[in-house]
């Protein structure tokens, strides 16, 4: 074997790419074109409305079918006609339930901001100091697990019966998901921007104010989503317990006296007003969003 030939044995092979190279008298092949991406947001906002009508209609059918002769007492469950003829009498006939909805829901806004700012500020503080992060955080959860219930009795001890014991409820029963759902927001943000906005010149409240708050504004919605929620568990059972002249009294009063599609209707009213909160804080929280322009790293 010459030397030539020994050379060209030993030359390492280059294999060029089909779709990088074309070969001689052949055309360079296009590069392979992405299918179209499909917007889906027209699609994703029908399934929103029709899903929930959808499972509404199946529980309702349902509802029915319970309440046919031979199946459940009516006793037990009333019928859908009788729960709707004790709503429209509540609320359009003779109007007697919006001042019990009104009290409720003014108690649960009032228990909810004040839990919200209690929990923010101390989600910064946790935020910022690995000392009282350490100290705090593990008894938050043992807090969580004491059931409200457990508390009114405790409260009308220390606060007394009214307004203030119930409004007291709420903002224990809100305090844990939007202290949480803060931290967790706070956690996330990306250290880049912070180190950006120091150097230039941030001091701490300003970097606060605006650049941590902002993007932490979606973890904090979602806090007070839940939180708003529960307060309006926290009012009922307040108000079962404490005293008042809201949705948990009726139903108090609706028990005793046997009214059981009252009952049902008061518990639909409770359920609709959960239902349109939390749907109106979904609705911030999605524009805040879409307000909000994500920084790019390592800008200020």
């Amino acid at each position: 074997m010459t030397s030539q030939s020994l050379v060209n044995h030993r030359a390492p092979r280059v294999t060029a790419r089909p779709h990088a190279v074309a070969t001689v008298g052949q055309r360079p092949r296009p590069a392979p074109i992405a299918p179209p991406v499909r917007r889906s947001g027209r699609s994703s906002a029908w399934l929103t409305i029709v899903a929930p009508v959808v499972l509404g209609i199946l529980v309702l059918s349902g509802w029915f079918a319970s309440t046919t002769p031979g199946a459940v007492p009516r006793t037990m469950v009333p019928t859908p006609m009788a729960v709707w003829h004790s709503l429209y009498q509540g609320l359009f006939v003779y109007a007697d339930m919006w001042p019990y909805i009104g009290s409720t829901l003014e108690e649960a806004l009032v228990g909810c901001l004040v839990g919200l700012v209690v929990a923010v500020p101390l989600a910064v503080i946790i935020y910022r100091s690995r000392i009282v992060s350490a100290a705090v955080l593990p008894f938050l959860g043992a807090t969580q697990a004491i059931p409200a219930i457990a508390l009114a009795p405790l409260l009308v001890l220390w606060v007394g019966y009214g307004l203030g014991g119930i409004v007291t409820l709420c903002a224990l029963m809100v305090f844990f998901p939007i202290l949480v759902s803060s931290v967790v927001g706070f956690r996330h943000i990306d250290k880049d921007v912070i180190s950006a906005a120091q150097v230039d010149g941030a001091g701490s409240l300003a970097l606060l104010i605006n650049i941590e708050i902002p993007l932490a504004m979606h973890s904090i919605l979602a806090g007070v989503r839940n939180g708003f929620t529960l307060s309006i568990t926290g009012a009922v059972v307040g108000e079962m317990v404490m005293g008042g002249s809201g949705l948990g009294t009726l139903v108090t009063v609706q028990r005793n006296s046997n009214d059981l599609p009252g009952m049902f209707s008061t518990i639909l009213i409770l359920a609709l007003c959960a239902t349109i909160i939390y749907s109106l804080v979904s609705i911030a929280e999605r524009r805040w969003s879409n307000l909000a322009v994500p920084l790019p790293k390592g800008s200020s």
